[in-house]
């Protein structure tokens, strides 16, 4: 996960919980405050209604009472205003009209009383009585009779036992008197606690029931006692309408959301610009990271102003600047390892693995020339007679003849090389018959006055082959060395040249034969090179495929003939296709979990069908894709640098992998190694051939490791014979052999 989307993340989290945490406070302190005002405000309206009903509470019955208490219930405050009964007051004429054996109201009632289970009954005082026994007090001399049984205002309070708090249909036993006449009775009164009851319906019409559910809002009921004298004669109950404070607080929460997402996109929106703004130094160092890995060494500049990212930048350059030094540094001395290497101390000539490669280029670019073979007559008795300088000085005369030879046509390329001792070789590009003789008769004039200045009878002489695209450097050598010695039957100095009629192949028989081969798939798949890495021997981690065809006498016909036939007649293309498909079903039937490596012609990948062919094929078979190792040598990659790069990074977006084979740094720079991006290079066998008794080629090979493990190129070794080489490749430390 990149670094901005972690960003992102983290302060959208941190957003979410600080808003949170502030919604949750704010909602919670509106819905106290809302509770205590709705609370406060019901127990002003009771203290309010009570002080109101005061002066009519003497008649509970009276008509004012509701209609005060109706109108301000219809203010819609209110979920219910309800007036109880606080002292059950019951008046005498009220008994009497309850009592069935009672005719009139002119009864007086004597004695009173209720089933205990009832409760009990009082007499009330009247205020003349109480105000006649005040006087009674204050004059205790006069005795005076207040009693009056039957007073026709006598009233009764019925104090309710537990069962009857709420009122009920009550038995009250009495007797009552009119003149003489006495009769025991009962009345049956239906005691109501709650005189008046107003309530409203609860209105939610603008909140949603989830937000009802999520935030329960209690508001307790608040209660005035009106208060008829001394006693508390009736109880107003308030209870608020909780409506109006679901509404209020659904607005607030409702705002604070809006305001909360409204805030969190601008937020993003600026922290977006911000980001991208932070972090665009951050990709500038990615870029110079990977471009580092990829070997382009480059510098962030100008260096971003915030303080540690500055001070990565500044250490990133520094570290671009030392790779790139260090770098330099092996690719000179590599450079200067590989000419040491090829060319020769005393003559400065290009040795004999030289020549192998140079004629592989000439294979792969279909050229055309002749080679000379020269060797210097009886250099073993010159020796024997002269000393050490003047035996230099004779080989290094007869290598400036060789190397100084020209030829006034333009386009042949001439190069003489040192094969061993008195053995030369002269090479000579784009020459035909008629430009090798000449060639040949201006070394002999040369040589002849080389004869005259170290008074020699005999230099050198000199055979000639035309260079044959179907054979091998071994069967060129040969053909040079029998020219060589025809040569020598002819006279001092002289040289003999073959014509091109001498090729022994038919390039026609040989079309047809290849062509054959190819179309109908009449070749097997071998695999030669198995690679192992050296730190672990037994670890097979690669094979190379390696094709095997027969001519029609059942000879196996020599790969680099078969491959120069293939390009010249275009059969290459269709060739690769088959060894890909051939070597993709033999992994997957085969189940094979060590890479094979696959050799490619230039001619192939610089074909857009056929690259848009192994796109399709690998992605076909994707999950194969990391064991399939594309092969070119280096003296093909040289051909075509940039092509190779394309082709390279074609690879690797199918996740594949590339391989340079038999590498050779003077086919490919050292520094060029930085664009290519290949997973592995494996060096010419010339390299590590005898290197322990060549202290240039270990410092060499050493110099190409340490490069290849700044580049990420892993480094293998072909075919190393003598144990005392093996020995030297595994302190040096390469990452595999193949044997």
């Amino acid at each position: 996960m990149s670094l901005s989307k972690q960003l992102y993340i983290i302060i959208a989290f941190i957003f979410f919980i600080i808003f949170s945490g502030n919604f949750l406070i704010s909602v919670n302190n509106m819905k106290g405050y809302l509770e205590v005002e709705s609370s406060t405000k019901a127990q002003d309206t009771a203290t309010s209604i009570g002080m109101s009903l005061r002066p009519l509470i003497k008649d509970k019955e009276d008509a004012e009472i509701e209609s005060i208490i109706k109108a301000i219930s219809n203010s819609g405050f209110y979920k219910e205003i309800r007036l109880e009964d606080a002292d059950f007051i019951i008046k005498s004429n009220e008994l009497i009209k309850a009592s069935t054996d009672l005719d009139d109201e002119d009864w007086k009632i004597t004695k009173i009383s209720v089933d205990p289970k009832y409760g009990y009954v009082e007499k009330v005082e009247s205020d003349k009585q109480l105000n006649e026994q005040l006087l009674k007090l204050e004059d205790e001399e006069d005795e005076i009779d207040v009693s009056d049984p039957f007073d026709n205002d006598e009233k009764y309070r019925y104090v309710p036992s537990s069962l009857y708090k709420k009122g009920g249909n009550i038995t009250f036993d009495f007797t009552a008197q009119k003149g003489d006449k006495s009769v025991d009775t009962f009345a049956n009164i239906t005691i109501n606690k709650v005189l008046i009851k107003e309530t409203r319906n609860i209105k939610f019409e603008s909140v949603p029931q989830w937000f009802i559910r999520l935030i329960p809002i209690t508001l307790e009921e608040k209660r005035s006692e009106i208060s008829d004298g001394w006693n508390t004669s009736a109880i107003i109950y308030v209870s608020p309408n909780p409506g109006e404070a679901y509404a209020k607080l659904y607005e607030q929460a409702r705002n604070s959301i809006i305001y909360a997402i409204i805030a969190f996109a601008v937020s993003i929106v600026l922290l977006l610009i911000f980001v991208q703004f932070i972090l665009r130094p951050l990709k500038r160092i990615e870029g110079l990271a990977k471009d580092i890995a990829k070997g382009k060494f480059d510098v962030i500049n100008p260096l971003p102003w915030t303080t540690e990212i500055k001070n990565v930048s500044i250490a990133m350059n520094d570290m671009s600047r030392k790779i790139e030094a260090m770098i330099n540094k092996l690719t000179n001395n590599l450079a200067n390892l590989s000419k040491k290497l090829s060319e020769d101390e005393l003559t400065g000539l290009s040795l004999k693995q030289t020549l192998g490669t140079d004629i592989k280029q000439m294979f792969i670019k279909k050229e055309t020339g002749y080679i000379f073979d020269i060797r210097i007559d009886n250099l073993s008795g010159y020796v024997k007679t002269h000393t050490d300088t003047e035996i230099d000085d004779y080989i290094i005369n007869f290598a400036e003849k060789l190397k100084n030879v020209t030829i006034e046509e333009e386009d042949v390329e001439i190069k003489a090389y040192r094969i061993f001792g008195s053995e030369f070789l002269v090479v000579a590009k784009r020459c035909n018959y008629d430009c090798a003789r000449v060639i040949a008769s201006k070394l002999k004039r040369e040589f002849n006055h080389l004869s005259e200045k170290f008074e020699l009878n005999e230099i050198a002489h000199i055979g000639g082959t035309p260079f044959n695209e179907l054979g091998t450097l071994d069967e060129m050598r040969q053909a040079a060395n029998e020219a060589y010695e025809k040569a020598k039957l002819i006279g001092p100095n002289e040289y003999f040249i073959r014509d091109k009629n001498d090729l022994s192949r038919d390039m026609n028989a040989w079309r047809d034969l290849i062509t054959e081969i190819i179309d109908n798939n009449h070749f097997i798949v071998d695999f030669i090179n198995n690679t192992y890495m050296l730190k672990d021997e037994e670890n097979l981690i690669m094979q190379e495929a390696f094709t095997n065809a027969k001519d029609k006498e059942n000879n196996p016909i020599p790969i680099g003939s078969f491959i120069s036939i293939a390009e010249k007649y275009e059969k290459i293309i269709d060739f690769d296709k088959a060894v890909i498909s051939k070597i993709i079903d033999y992994i997957l039937i085969n189940n094979i979990k060590h890479d094979i490596c696959i050799n490619l012609s230039m001619d192939s990948i610089a074909n857009n069908t056929f690259i848009s062919w192994l796109e399709n094929t690998i992605n076909t078979n994707k999950e194969i894709s990391k064991q399939l190792v594309f092969s070119l040598s280096a003296y093909s990659v040289a051909k075509d640098m940039e092509l190779f790069k394309n082709f390279c990074e074609t690879v690797h977006n199918s996740n594949a992998k590339i391989i340079i084979k038999r590498f050779e740094s003077k086919f490919i720079p050292t520094e060029n190694l930085k664009t290519f991006n290949v997973d592995y290079i494996r060096l010419a066998r010339d390299y590590t051939s005898d290197m322990n008794k060549d202290r240039s080629k270990i410092e060499f090979v050493e110099s190409i490791n340490e490069l290849g493990n700044l580049l990420n190129i892993k480094v293998c070794a072909e075919a190393v014979k003598e144990e005392k080489d093996l020995e030297t490749v595994k302190k040096l430390k390469l990452f595999a052999i193949s044997r």
